[in-house]
């Protein structure tokens, strides 16, 4: 059996200058800085000195009403389009519907994007974040798990305040995937008469019981590891391979059998070497998502991963105790995109909070989007629904 030759494009799937009609954005863009004195959680703790980064793309317009709000997912940033080098290559997660002519067009609407607390690449130099890795003022070393617990529904205050330290009071429209499409949802909810649209992809309305399950799984191999002694590790070794092990679960889970299947078969990872008489040779898939992993974890933090995973798990819109009322208080027109394939998020639960939206008469879009890659066809094949989202945004 010979050796897959997968593309290096496979792998690579897998991670402020202004604009306007007559000098449109050139794709350049530069990470900026918001800083708040202290944040207060939901749960009433203060989090001081709170730093998250933050880009745009795009011209603030006089009126400051052309605003649309991009929140990520899971394992993103704030880096939805663009390039941070002049020279570079377009990296941003969202190129395909972001720019000049775009269905999210830069010469038309300022676009704005921020780094979440407790961001899960809080050791990537693109990214600018506060979690449990950063120091604690009062101690002097880093938080670890002493860090409050945060929600989604903080995600959004922290998000709010940045926005209006920029004069913004309202927004053309809010847009995310996965965690982002929950935080979209919660905007909507939270804040109904600031939110003119809402888009959520491939998300839906509460962490049901397969999620919850699904992230605890994701969660387990970090507090497996001896490495990651209750999160004091940040003087010691770090428990990467729990972290590498999260991490490909993140990524199995985030695609689909059908995309495993047609690009891998049963192919050896090295081809002198056959599983059937070496206990240590791979197979393809296995070896590709370990690289996979190592790479995500280079940029990663562990403390931060489980932080994640806990404010994924008790969302709620609304942040409530009724899904029915968090999603009733959601009165922007309202478009979902997702995918029957995803493994992360049941398309049921995603036609349910379809639903509860428009229960009162909101209106509500559901367009699902084809491909073989389940809950990741939210971001590389977002480009199917341009013609949806430019009509939707207009």
């Amino acid at each position: 059996m010979r050796c897959t030759q997968w593309h290096s494009g496979v792998i690579a799937s897998l991670g402020l200058f202004l604009a306007s009609p007559l000098w449109a954005w050139d794709g350049v863009v530069e990470k900026q800085p918001f800083e708040m004195d202290s944040f207060t959680t939901q749960s009433g703790e203060t989090i001081p000195n709170v730093t998250v980064g933050w880009e745009a793309y795009g011209e603030l317009n006089e009126a400051r009403d052309n605003v649309i709000l991009i929140t990520h997912f899971f394992s993103g940033t704030s880096h939805a389009a663009g390039r941070y080098d002049q020279d570079g290559e377009p990296t941003g997660y969202w190129d395909a519907i972001i720019g000049p002519g775009k269905p999210l067009d830069t010469d038309e609407y300022y676009i704005i994007s921020s780094d979440t607390l407790v961001n899960l690449g809080a050791n990537d130099p693109n990214v600018t974040t506060t979690g449990p890795a950063s120091i604690n003022p009062d101690t002097g070393e880093p938080w670890g798990m002493d860090f409050p617990v945060v929600t989604i529904r903080d995600f959004v205050e922290v998000q709010r305040e940045l926005l209006e330290s920029q004069g913004i009071e309202s927004l053309h429209a809010v847009m995310g995937a996965s965690m982002g499409a929950l935080q979209a949802i919660e905007w909507a909810s939270a804040y109904p008469d600031r939110i003119e649209r809402l888009i959520s992809v491939i998300g839906g309305g509460v962490a049901d019981p397969w999620l919850l399950a699904t992230l605890s799984a994701w969660a387990a191999p970090i507090r497996l590891d001896a490495n990651w002694n209750e999160g004091n590790y940040y003087d010691d070794e770090p428990p990467t391979d729990g972290l590498k092990e999260a991490l490909k679960l993140v990524t199995l889970n985030a695609n689909h059998w059908q995309w495993a299947n047609e690009t891998f078969n049963r192919d050896w990872a090295d081809e002198e070497r056959d599983p059937a008489q070496d206990i240590n040779a791979r197979y393809a898939i296995e070896q590709t998502l370990d690289d996979i992993a190592a790479t995500r974890a280079e940029t990663s933090d562990a403390n931060h991963f489980l932080y994640l995973v806990q404010a994924n798990q008790t969302f709620m819109a609304g942040h409530g105790n009724s899904l029915e009322k968090g999603l009733a208080a959601i009165e922007a027109p309202t478009l979902m995109l997702y995918s029957e394939k995803d493994l992360v998020f049941a398309p049921q639960g995603v036609r349910r909070t379809a639903e509860l939206i428009e229960a009162d008469g909101t209106d509500v879009t559901l367009e699902t989007l084809e491909g073989n890659r389940g809950h990741l066809d939210g971001v590389l094949s977002i480009d199917q629904a341009s013609d949806t989202l430019r009509a939707f945004l207009q």
